[in-house]
């Protein structure tokens, strides 16, 4: 008989949510926005620190909506985390604005500062200024962002801050998402908490979030006909979607501290084990660890690798996935410029994701640590 299913970070709901929804049900308001999607703006804003918030279909449409507001359009150049899922990636093209992808540092993985401002100054020196930036905090580590703002400002680029990953994460006590003009969150099922699927964008400017609202809502003018003076979309996050998002908002906490207790459980198992490691918080930042990833390096643990790891855990009825492929390594975005040393191609090769929701039991735990120790013989 196959061993049960163990997830890499499967939903997990707190019991709330069905009130939200059940509420919305009753009042017939099952329609995109509402009152539950005005009281999920309202938790965010409260949660993140942040002044404004919109709710809306994806972490995607997030940052698209970020770059149309930034004025970003065909030829322009954006700075991008070359480490990352290629949502952060896709919008830039979505506008014909042309990716130029940032390699990631060895401390947190994320955007490198030094590449970051040595493509400023390249593409400066050719009269190709960049529109935007769009560093992330990869699984909920964050990123350097103290030194990413200051070559931001230094060169007046705005920062989209792509914090879909890391809602309760924070750098001294500020949230992440909350440095840059602009920041974007998930709610994708397998994210630290879900609306099913959704985002939302958050931001200091008032504007902006306006702006995004009407843009989101396919840009309707003010009149009593349909009239439309912009391109808009349909990117606004469903009144039932909300309400599952407001019973998530009050188990957040909960969350972060269980997928860190996951963390600690999994490197305080390999804490004597050779070869394999971990990202570490820098000093003042609180990673959520969305995901515990490790690295294995086959030069310390005799020879095994990542892709043994991977097919074992695979055998045993276990969910696992690679660290992300970088974008500059895609087909698709291969022939844009790329800056870098190559740690992020180095991190892809060794790096896994454990299983790290927190639904998981201690058997769980157990089980993945057992099947992982079994390959190492250790």
């Amino acid at each position: 008989m196959n061993k049960p299913k163990i997830w890499l970070s499967s939903p997990h709901m707190g019991g709330k949510e069905q009130e939200f929804v059940k509420e919305a049900f009753d009042t017939n308001w099952v329609a995109p926005l509402g009152p539950n999607v005005d009281g999920l703006e309202q938790d965010l804003v409260a949660y993140t620190n942040s002044k404004h918030a919109a709710a809306l279909s994806s972490g995607t449409s997030a940052i698209h909506l970020s770059l149309i507001m930034l004025g970003v359009g065909p030829g322009d150049f954006v700075l991008c985390q070359s480490f990352t899922f290629s949502a952060s990636a896709n919008p830039i093209v979505y506008q014909g604005a042309i990716p130029v992808f940032i390699d990631s540092e060895k401390d947190t993985w994320n955007m490198s500062p030094e590449y970051l401002e040595q493509a400023i100054i390249e593409l400066m020196a050719k009269g190709q200024k960049p529109k935007a930036m769009i560093p992330v905090h990869l699984y909920g580590v964050p990123a350097k962002m103290e030194e990413i703002m200051s070559i931001a400002s230094k060169y007046e680029i705005p920062v989209i801050e792509d914090a879909a990953e890391a809602l309760g994460s924070s750098i001294e006590g500020k949230a992440c998402g909350t440095f840059g003009q602009l920041g974007v969150l998930s709610f994708n099922g397998n994210k630290i908490i879900t609306t099913s699927g959704g985002g939302a964008l958050i931001s200091e400017s008032e504007e902006y979030i306006n702006k995004a609202r009407f843009l989101a809502t396919q840009a309707r003018d003010s009149a009593p006909h349909y009239q439309h003076s912009h391109i808009g979309y349909n990117y606004r996050m469903s009144n039932i979607c909300a309400g599952i998002g407001r019973g998530q908002m009050l188990v957040l906490n909960d969350r972060v501290n269980q997928r860190r207790s996951n963390f600690e459980f999994y490197k305080n198992s390999f804490a004597n084990v050779e070869g394999i490691s971990f990202v570490n918080e820098l000093p003042g930042s609180y990673a959520n660890r969305w995901l515990t990833c490790i690295l294995v390096d086959p030069l310390k643990t005799g020879g095994k690798t990542r892709e043994d790891i991977r097919i074992d855990l695979e055998r045993e009825n276990i969910e696992w996935r690679p660290l992300w492929k970088p974008m500059h390594l895609q087909p698709i975005f291969e022939k844009y410029p790329f800056f870098g040393d190559g740690t992020s191609e180095k991190l892809f090769e060794q790096g896994l994701c454990l299983p790290s929701g927190s639904n998981l039991t201690e058997s769980d735990l157990e089980r993945v640590l057992a099947a992982i120790k079994k390959v190492l013989s250790v």
